[in-house]
């Protein structure tokens, strides 16, 4: 019999924690000739969280617990549960249930069919802003320009994955992931699942403009030296420019050109586009060298604090 694997990370859901737990059990027991587990992962809550799925975990031993001793991030949370599935495929999904478990026979009918990655793609998406809808649709516009990989627009973590793509995740040695990109670059037969996306249940979203902008930054980095080619074309161009700058001057005054005045406005132009031109290419570059010092610090991507119905491998 297959067994499937539900990842769902937690962070201050103490308010959809049960309702996440029965509505996914009602279309977990539909499936036939099924197994599953499912694995919520508490990412550092302070709130009632933890004793919300130690409740949920005594009275169902299929459902295991994973608790990080803090808050260790969303990606870091998936990737902890990828590292205790044990089922033959795996779901990943939130747990407001924007991401509607219902979606979850269809993704199966099409994991049989052969793909090895089905990913949700949204068509609509309900109760959020025009704001939040411009950023990302610019996000995943500017990431596909930028990164060698095509990454699926308008989806996000939620999707079916087959055991062996989880296992070469798993064996990746990079701690900063951004695993809606890992899944694009590591192949497979890919398959997408429209569908509409629904308003939270309950709480507010734990995605703020600041970790949007830093899963923005982690895609862009993770996938693409583009910008480091951006600076490098930069400083060619603002080389370029100066030289051209110089000619004209030398010929203005070979010439007796009276049109070139010499001032403060032109002065302080060239000063700072090119020293805005210097710091937003040491920006870039130090953001791709504090990702390598970052990775050769060795540190564990999450502590775990606490584990719940399982078994240690």
């Amino acid at each position: 019999m297959k067994k499937i694997s539900l990842v769902i990370p937690m962070y201050y859901e103490e308010t959809v924690a049960q309702t996440c737990y029965e509505s996914v059990v009602k279309n977990l027991k539909k499936l036939q000739g099924y197994e599953y587990e499912i694995i919520f992962v508490n990412d550092g809550s302070k709130d009632k969280t933890q004793e919300e799925l130690e409740r949920i975990a005594k009275q169902d031993k299929q459902v295991k617990v994973i608790s990080f001793s803090r808050n260790f991030g969303h990606q870091c949370a998936v990737t902890a549960g990828l590292n205790y599935v044990t089922g033959d495929a795996v779901v990943i999904m939130d747990a407001d249930l924007q991401d509607p478990p219902e979606l979850i026979p269809e993704m199966l009918k099409l994991w049989e069919a052969g793909n090895e990655v089905i990913y949700g793609k949204r068509k609509a998406r309900k109760g959020e802003d025009k704001f939040k809808l411009l950023t990302a649709k610019l996000f995943y516009h500017t990431l596909n320009v930028l990164s060698d990989v095509e990454i699926p627009k308008d989806t996000g973590d939620f999707r079916l994955v087959d055991r062996k793509v989880v296992e070469v995740i798993n064996a990746l040695p990079e701690h900063n992931k951004f695993l809606r990109g890992l899944f694009s670059w590591v192949g497979f037969e890919q398959k997408e699942l429209e569908y509409e996306r629904k308003e939270r249940v309950a709480g507010k979203t734990k995605y703020p403009l600041k970790k949007m902008l830093k899963l923005g930054l982690d895609g862009i980095i993770s996938f693409s030296t583009k910008p480091l080619k951006i600076v490098g074309g930069l400083g060619i161009l603002s080389i370029m420019l100066s030289i051209i700058i110089l000619f004209y001057a030398i010929l203005s005054f070979a010439f007796k050109w009276n049109n070139l005045t010499a001032g403060w406005t032109s002065l302080m132009v060239t000063v700072t586009f090119f020293s805005g031109t210097i710091l937003v290419s040491l920006w870039m570059i130090g953001e791709y060298i504090a990702r390598i010092y970052d990775e050769t610090k060795g540190r564990p991507q999450y502590i775990i604090k606490q584990k719940i119905n399982i078994e240690e491998k």
